[in-house]
């Protein structure tokens, strides 16, 4: 039996899992990655440790595995942007996809009037999580960078870019075309770098990577030497599209919702580009040699962040599990709090200068503001679909949940009754390695079509609609006139 490396880079650590032609996993691998912020709004990562960690994931995932490997996947955190040299080395410290120091130069690109022609190219909004805004920032205040971009020896790349130049010791120099569409410089319409847009951005002589689909022959690597026979590298796609995948959004009104630091919620729109509205952004699913499939996706800035601020920074609480507790012994006490840390992402795009507790009173305990806590990536979950619908003209069909907090069951039942929707999670909970591995499969001929992967998929969990529902629309609308004050 044949079977896929798949790999998926994250903001906080890198994963790598073996999975058989029926989707089921044989061997994971693991190696944390870490952040810094040196200023305010700053978040950077190295990359050369993003690079160390796929092959210590893949060293540990492989160690014993006995199986036929035909070839690998890649999923990987997206916007985040990467500059190296012609020699592989990193010219300044990756950018985070969270980092807020382009604020400025999205104010200054709206101000210009560039907001309709960005929104018609790329179908996305100008905000500092979009790569190319990183991009003018660091051309416009690092000598560095701008030094190495007039000597044309300023190499771009999301992630999947970076990693593929270096395990294939810069023999390719590649992107997909979803990764490519999360960096401002892409024609969502022609699926080609825009040019107009770099000359705009002031971005001449700055190397992209060639475009290619999610499912492509990418490259060779034998991991620094870790395998005796270099293997292809058969797909790459950002994470939040690998997510959709591998949760089955392969036709229109199939939706998926990524509960981590943040959320991504994608819905599928079918062979056409929607016009990006409501605080929405337009973007590619997935694309293969036979089909491109595009989406509508709201970004969720502050998600499982929120609780985990209120442990770790605020020591509200000293254990996940008390906060569970307090969920489903309390009510919010007429507590919300607006996870505004980086800003309100889809459909408000707010940035009130910081995060909100409000409603407190004499009688707010710590359990209230926990719950508040919780309630508040349901409440912007909802929000995101509410105009999904709206903005696609397509219900939502199906909703499927992954990430870490759909270990919370008692979170699933409040998002339900918010919604007042069934929502599903899968047996497999690593589902961005599962669409990496998914498209590597049907690329290397072991699955005929990502419908045949998709038929295998083992539903964990099914929660239907409760007793909440009509407390859940309560707190929302009250929720709304919140946000509005902002």
């Amino acid at each position: 039996m044949s079977h896929i490396l798949a790999i998926d880079q994250g903001t906080s650590g890198t994963k790598a899992l073996v999975f058989d032609q029926a989707g089921q996993v044989h061997a994971r691998g693991f190696a944390p990655v870490s952040c810094t912020t040196p200023r305010t709004g700053f978040v950077e990562q190295d990359a050369n440790a993003l690079y160390a960690s796929v092959l210590k994931a893949v060293a540990q995932c492989l160690n014993g595995f006995k199986g036929d490997v035909a070839g690998i996947g890649i999923s990987n955190q997206r916007e985040t942007v990467v500059l190296w040299n012609g020699q592989g080395e990193p010219i300044v410290p990756g950018v985070s996809w969270q980092c807020q120091r382009s604020l400025a130069i999205c104010e200054r690109l709206k101000r210009d009037g560039l907001q309709a022609r960005i929104a018609q190219k790329t179908g996305l909004l100008i905000d500092p999580y979009f790569s190319g805004t990183k991009l003018i920032w660091l051309n416009e205040n690092d000598e560095r960078v701008r030094a190495h971009i007039a000597a044309g020896d300023a190499y771009f790349g999301t992630v999947d870019s970076w990693l593929l130049y270096r395990l294939t010791k810069g023999a390719a120099y590649r992107t997909d075309v979803t990764n490519a569409s999360r960096t401002m410089l892409l024609n969502l319409r022609t699926l080609e770098w825009d040019r107009e847009l770099i000359e705009t951005f002031g971005l001449q002589g700055l190397r992209l990577p060639e475009l290619r689909p999610s499912a492509a022959d990418f490259g060779m690597t034998d991991f620094d030497g870790l395998l005796d026979t270099p293997l292809p590298i058969l797909s790459m796609i950002g994470d939040s599209h690998a997510a959709a995948v591998g949760e089955g959004c392969l036709s229109p009104g199939v939706a998926k919702a990524t509960m981590g630091t943040g959320s991504s919620i994608m819905m599928n729109v079918g062979a056409k580009a929607r016009e990006p509205e409501h605080g929405l952004v337009s973007t590619l699913c997935f694309a293969t040699d036979k089909r491109v499939d595009y989406a509508l996706e709201g970004i969720v800035i502050s998600a499982g962040s929120t609780p985990a601020f209120l442990k770790e920074k605020l020591n509200l609480f000293d254990d996940f599990a008390k906060a569970e507790q307090a969920f489903t012994e309390y009510d919010n006490g007429g507590v919300f709090v607006i996870p505004s840390f980086s800003g309100i992402g889809c459909p408000h795009w707010k940035y009130p200068g910081g995060a909100q507790i409000v409603g407190l009173n004499f009688s707010t305990s710590w359990q209230h503001v926990a719950r508040a806590a919780y309630e508040s990536i349901v409440y912007q979950i909802k929000d995101v679909i509410t105009v999904m619908e709206q903005a696609a003209n397509v219900p939502l069909a199906q909703l499927y949940l992954d990430g870490g907090l759909t270990q919370r069951p008692f979170l699933l039942q409040y998002l339900s009754d918010t919604l007042n929707r069934p929502v599903s999670t899968l047996a497999v909970s690593e589902i961005s390695a599962s669409g990496a591995a998914a498209l590597a499969a049907y690329q290397a001929g072991i699955v005929a079509s990502l419908e045949d992967w998709q038929t295998q998929r083992v539903v964990a969990r099914r929660v239907e609609p409760g007793s909440g529902v009509d407390a859940a629309a309560a707190n929302h609308a009250q929720w709304l006139r919140w946000i509005e004050r902002l």
